[in-house]
Formats: structure tokens, sequence, C-alpha cells
């Protein structure tokens, strides 16, 4: 994703103290080899033609009846690369960072046999700026195009071994070459020679690699640059694992852009947070939490591998285990799932000088999870080990202490628990003053309404968390309106219920909810001495705003303005643009005020006067 701020959040850890760590013996049984679907020869990869199975998974790799002498079966080792973001113009950091790869996995064919190494994408594989690779359009974006997927193949194909990608949040940004996401992604698709947006490979014994595709970005409802696994991928996914039941002996590592909400992954970059672009299906309730239930579910899922952040691994918070020592806080509930984050190889990328790739190194005992180095020549450095206590359990141990917390590109946040020292207000009281003191960017607090909407004040902005997982969602107010005022939450609903005879469009509205709603209803009042402000929740019942559309609807949006602009410059009393732009306001639907009557479209404060009560919507 494109470089935006230079903040980030890191929610705190509540993870199981490093420990020494003792390296287990790696690659010492006898073997069956795989074979797979995409093959090396002479550096070019040759794409195999996948069959149709009636519906069932297409899994690469299929398992062979016989193999190379004297080569564990249960052994594999994948390298996986985060955003790669390619520019055309600057590939010296992939030619060496690619170097670095090939000596890796040179070795690794070497102890596990050819068949049981590959290597993943995570997905976002062009840069999303122009790139000067189109002299006809100087203004075209190298993300997303024929030219970006075509030198992404290449690349990824020179590796000496079969590759696997997935689509991130870019790889469909080809607006001015396709007019739909269906063309952009079947350019993709065959770029790649891939007949599906997911994967699935057989890596080794009873072992599988697993990719979700991101699938839309022009039909986006909200930012373009949330990454959205669709509904036919879910449904294949979830059949998948219920076909692959820890039980049996199954294991599977997942792959997908952004990781899931409730991984606990904790360097987080800020502007993912406020824009609602931080876990996979991040806008969606429903489809947001379906992946966490998944891996609660299906033990067999025994990691999960993810970048979107362009932040480094050097830090605990960026690999989170399924269990945790119960003195560091209560069970995570991650089922028998590890999750890792991933870094970026080209230094441009990077937003805290990280230039790292992951290593996924496994046996029948267990998996290590390693950082190559590409600043530090190639070197690999293992950062966690688990090991396999039967199929549904495992325990995990850091390899390292952690690096450069207090980086000046790092700000901490902490992770809600219940019943810690910032959780606010007993379930039963009437009206709560959560912020006794003005809010300030030190000011921690978090509070769990009686609908079970969780929100908090961190960093001197309010945000919503989920209410299972307690990951952030998004902004609800920012800091700019927040610092200086201070929080209460009151009790809203009324005794009894009246019908309102007095105000047009209100007849018996005080009855609409009693049935389906037993829980008590409030308000968040956001206040100081100038006045109060309403804090209303969305039609869905979240509070998290959900401010930004997809990049179409945002560049139709800008040439409006723009037109506006050029309009004020000959018909108001300006002189220059920049008048013309403090002139030019837009205003946002679709809703402006509580009244049931359509008598007034002005927003307050900003195309007419604001009133000393104010309500604000999410």
């Amino acid at each position: 994703i494109n470089l935006m701020f230079t903040r980030a959040i890191v929610l705190l850890s509540l993870a199981v103290p490093s420990s020494a760590f003792v390296q287990p013996t790696l690659f010492n049984s006898p073997s069956t080899a795989r074979f797979a679907s995409k093959e090396a020869t002479n550096g070019e990869v040759t794409h195999t033609k996948k069959k149709d199975t009636n519906g069932e998974a297409i899994v690469n790799g299929s398992a062979a009846t016989d193999g190379e002498s004297g080569k564990d079966p249960h052994s594999f080792i994948v390298p996986i690369l985060g955003d790669l973001h390619i520019d055309p113009r600057k590939m010296e950091d992939y030619s060496i960072g690619r170097e670095h790869v090939k000596s890796i996995i040179k070795d690794a064919k070497s102890k596990v046999g050819n068949d049981n190494v590959a290597l993943v994408s995570l997905g976002d594989l062009g840069e999303s700026k122009n790139c000067d690779h189109n002299p006809d359009n100087p203004f075209e974006l190298f993300a997303g195009t024929s030219k970006c997927h075509t030198m992404a193949a290449a690349f990824l194909g020179s590796f000496d071994v079969p590759y696997e990608v997935i689509g991130g949040n870019h790889d469909l940004e080809g607006i001015d070459e396709f007019d739909s996401d269906a063309r952009n992604l079947r350019n993709f698709l065959k770029c790649h020679g891939k007949e599906t947006p997911q994967f699935c490979r057989q890596i080794a014994e009873k072992t599988l690699l697993v990719g979700l595709c991101s699938t839309i970005f022009r039909e986006a409802t909200y930012t373009s640059h949330e990454v959205i696994i669709d509904d036919e991928q879910i449904r294949w996914f979830e059949e998948l694992l219920k076909s692959k039941p820890a039980e049996d002996g199954w294991k599977i590592f997942v792959f997908s852009h952004a990781p899931p909400n409730g991984s606990g992954i904790r360097i987080i970059q800020e502007n993912h947070v406020v824009n609602g672009c931080c876990w996979l299906n991040h806008s969606s309730e429903k489809n947001c939490r379906k992946f966490i239930e998944l891996v609660r579910e299906h033990r067999c899922i025994k990691g999960w591998f993810s970048g979107h952040f362009h932040l480094g691994q050097d830090y605990q918070d960026s690999i989170t285990f399924p269990t945790i020592d119960p003195s560091e806080g209560p069970y995570p509930n991650r089922g028998s799932c590890v999750f890792a984050q991933t870094s970026v190889m080209r230094a441009g990328t990077s937003r805290d000088g990280r230039q790292q790739s992951r290593l996924l190194r496994g046996t029948k005992d267990g998996f290590e999870i390693c950082t190559i180095d590409h600043k530090n020549d190639g070197k690999v450095r293992v950062d966690a080990t688990i090991t396999y206590r039967d199929n549904s359990h495992e325990v995990g141990v850091y390899a390292h202490e952690d690096e450069a917390y207090d980086h000046d590109n790092y700000f901490k946040v902490y992770q809600p628990q219940m019943d810690d020292h910032a959780y606010i207000c007993a379930d039963d009281e009437e009206m709560c003053m959560l912020t006794p003191d003005p809010i300030t960017d030190e000011t921690v607090a978090w509070w769990k309404l009686s609908c079970g909407r969780v929100l908090g004040v961190v960093n001197g902005m309010m945000l919503e968390f989920d209410k299972s997982t307690l990951a952030p969602l998004g902004l609800v107010m920012s800091q700019d309106e927040l610092s200086g005022k201070q929080v209460a939450i009151v009790d809203s609903g009324l005794e009894e219920c009246m019908i309102n005879f007095e105000e047009d469009g209100m007849d018996g509205a005080d009855c609409a909810d009693t049935e389906q709603d037993d829980s008590r209803e409030q308000a968040v009042l956001v206040f100081d001495d100038d006045g109060v402000t309403v804090v209303q929740p969305n039609d869905d019942g979240s509070y998290w705003r959900k401010i930004v559309r997809n990049k179409i609807a945002r560049m139709k949006e800008r040439r409006r303005e723009k037109a506006a602009v050029e309009f004020a410059q000959m018909f108001l009393p300006v002189r220059t643009e920049e008048e013309a732009k403090v002139k030019t306001v837009s205003t946002w639907g679709p809703y402006t005020t509580t009244s049931g009557v359509a008598k007034s479209t002005g927003v307050e404060g900003i195309t007419k006067q604001a009133k000393k009560l104010t309500v604000y919507s999410s």
C-alpha cells in the first residue's frame, strides 16, 4: 500500500516472555516427495494445466507415491515475500533480495528435496504510482496493469522454484486499462498462470499451503484499500477446512494480504485503523469476524501469514501464539494458529527502515518462523519455534527479544482487556463520567456499552473495538475534535413507551425497538463548556466512521470539486485558486438531522452555522 502516514499503532503484546531457544534437529527422516504443477526449468517457470475436480479444491503439488531417497516427507521450506510494490525504475533491492532467497532455496532443496520447497508472494505486486512505464499515459498508476503483472510474474518465476501468489489491495488498481474488477482479475490470473484467485498447494505429507486473494477494488463500498475476500472464496475455504480435519493429521498454513480480525497482530499502521482497512473484509462485521471463527473451529490451521502494513519483523508483536501464559492475560482464543506479519524487500516501501522477508521451515514435530534480513546480506534469524504437542495443540517460544520498540515512527497503544485498569463504567450505572479530566494524548480509557459495542480513547482519538476480539475497528472521533473535551455515557431510553403526537414523523417512534432489543439504550456524549456532541451510531449499530469511499468514487468527487473551484474563480469575488478552494465545500448524505421531515439539507458548521448542541453521526 502507499506510504500515507509515518505514525503507527503498536498494540501492546500479551505475549509469552522470550526464553532460550534450542533449535530442533530438522530434516532427518526418510521420505516420499512431491511434484509441483509449476515446474522450474532453467530459471523460467512453466505452468501446467490444473484439472477440474468437480467442485473440490484444486491442489497443486499433489502427493507422489514414491519420492527422493532419504528425504523426510513431512519436512518443507517456504520463503514468503511481503508487499513487493515493484517499481521498474528501482530494481536493485529486488535483485539483491532475490539472490538472498535463491541461496536459501538452493540449500533447502538439498535438505528436503525439490518438491517440498515453494515460494509464496503476499500480493501488492506493483507500485501505486506512475513509474514512467506508459508513454501514452503519464498519469497511469503502475499497480494492477498488464505490464505490472507480467513483470511481477517474471520476477516471481525467476527463483528456480514453484511460486504461489495472491492479490492485495493494489493488484486490481489498473483503472485506466481495465473498466471492471472482473477484467482486471482475469488479467492477474492469466499473467500468473492461475485458474482461481485462491490457491492450495500440498507442500509435504498432509500439509497444505492455502492462499486467499483480494478480488474487489472498484466495487468496494468503502475504501478501495480494504482487502476483501469474496463469498465464493470463503465458502471454498470453509469446505476445504472441513475436508482436512486436524484429527486426521492435516496441517494448513494460510496466506492473505491483510491479517484477519482476532489475529492479535499489534504492529499496525495508524492509517489502516482510521480508514477501516486493517483486517480482511474489515467493513463487513459478519465477514470480518468469519476468519477467526474458522480458525477457532478448525484446529488444522497452524499458521497464518500476512503483509499489508510495511512494518518490520523485529518485534515480538509481529508474531502471535494461539495460547499465552495465564499471568500475561486472558486466553486469546486463536485456535491452534500462529499469526505472523511479513515485512517488505525494497527500502522505498518500508515504513520503519526494515527490509525483510519470512521463512517457514516445517517438520513432523513443528515449525520455525524466521526472518530473511535483506539489509544484513540475507542472514536468516529464527524468530519463533512452534512444537506440536498433538494434532490440536502446540507450544510457541520467541527466539529473540524485541528490537527498536522505541523507534520514532511508532507510538504504543495498549490492547483492551476485560476488567483492566482502563475499563470504565459498570453495567448497571445510569450515568458514567468516563473522563473526569479533559482528554489529552495520554488519556487511556475504554468501555463496553449495554448493546455490547466497545469504544475507547487512545492517543487522543476515540476508536471502536471489536466486541469479541477487542481488535481496533476504526475511528469514531478524531484528535482535533476530541482533545480537551470529556466523555460521558448516559441512559437515553424511556421507562415507559409513549406515543408522540406533537412532532411530525415521530408517531409511535418511542415504542419502535422495545420488543426487538432488551439492552438499555445509551447515549455517548462528548462535551466541554461550549456544548455537547451526541455520537450517533451507524445504521448497523457500529460507531466507527465509514468515511472513505472507494477510489473511483473519490476521483469523481475530486473532479466535481475541481469544476466547482473553476466556477468560483469565474463567478465569485475571489482572486486566486486558493481563495476559491476555501469558498468551496462539499456536502455528503444521507443524514444530517434527527427530523422525520426533510426540511433542511444544511450541514452544521459547514454550510450553515452550528448550534451549541450538535448531533455527530458516525
